[in-house]
């Protein structure tokens, strides 16, 4: 079956234009010409279409393209690895997600004091947390946080509801750009620091976050092992 630009655009909810972008940046493959000299797209290109939009909804369009690049070399499997180590990090970001949520429950629940009263240099905080320390200056910078100042030297001081908002940024940080993301950044922003029982309920929204990306991440392996099998 044969598409015109318009049409196959149309199904997959883009424009002609960006259609033919893809086709410029090799996402899907070029399309044949018609006796006129009209491009026209077949089924191939709209199992390509299909793939992208699954693969760009779990992952993003970063991978994305890089996936649909080494599809384009015949590079399969690398295709498949790339996705794989996506799918690595995001188990990483749960685990590290799941012990913040253990750990704001024994607080609240009183089995584990906590103590908002010490201190801990952008140095220990970086140690703690294992994010680099441009990242915790560039998150307060971005309005995520606000550390208060030593009277002394003016450095910046943190205490353990900043160590909080931290983790659960790393937790976002490779998470696929959208107005949920965005919501739970700023969710993140005004949190209250020491308000333990809103920090679980963020928390608890994180989670189901990550929950349905990990949906979206197996729809779009579907899509590529589909559109594997069809190259092979």
């Amino acid at each position: 079956m044969d598409f015109r630009p318009k049409k196959l655009a149309e199904k997959y909810g883009l424009s002609s234009n960006t259609l033919r972008n893809y086709e410029a940046k090799g996402l899907i493959p070029p399309a044949e010409r018609s006796s006129n000299g009209y491009r026209m797209y077949t089924e191939r290109h709209e199992a390509h279409l299909a793939c992208i939009q699954a693969i760009a909804a779990g992952f993003g369009m970063e991978v994305t393209s890089e996936v649909m690049h080494c599809l384009g070399r015949n590079e399969l499997n690398e295709a498949l690895w790339i996705v794989r180590d996506r799918e690595v990090m995001l188990h990483r970001e749960k685990a590290s997600l799941d012990q913040l949520v253990r750990e704001l429950k024994s607080y609240s629940e009183g089995s584990r004091a906590h103590n908002f009263n010490q201190h801990f240099s952008i140095h220990e905080v970086s140690s703690r947390t294992g994010a680099p320390k441009s990242a915790i200056r560039y998150w307060e910078q971005s309005g995520l946080f606000t550390a208060k100042r030593a009277p002394d030297n003016d450095y910046r001081l943190y205490n353990e509801a900043h160590l909080f908002k931290i983790r659960m940024i790393q937790v976002l940080q490779s998470s696929v750009y959208s107005e949920e993301t965005v919501n739970l950044k700023q969710s993140i922003a005004s949190l209250e620091l020491e308000n333990i029982e809103h920090a679980m309920k963020l928390s608890e929204s994180i989670q189901a976050y990550l929950h349905k990306t990990i949906k979206l991440q197996m729809r779009a392996l579907y899509f590529l092992y589909r559109l594997i099998k069809d190259l092979c």
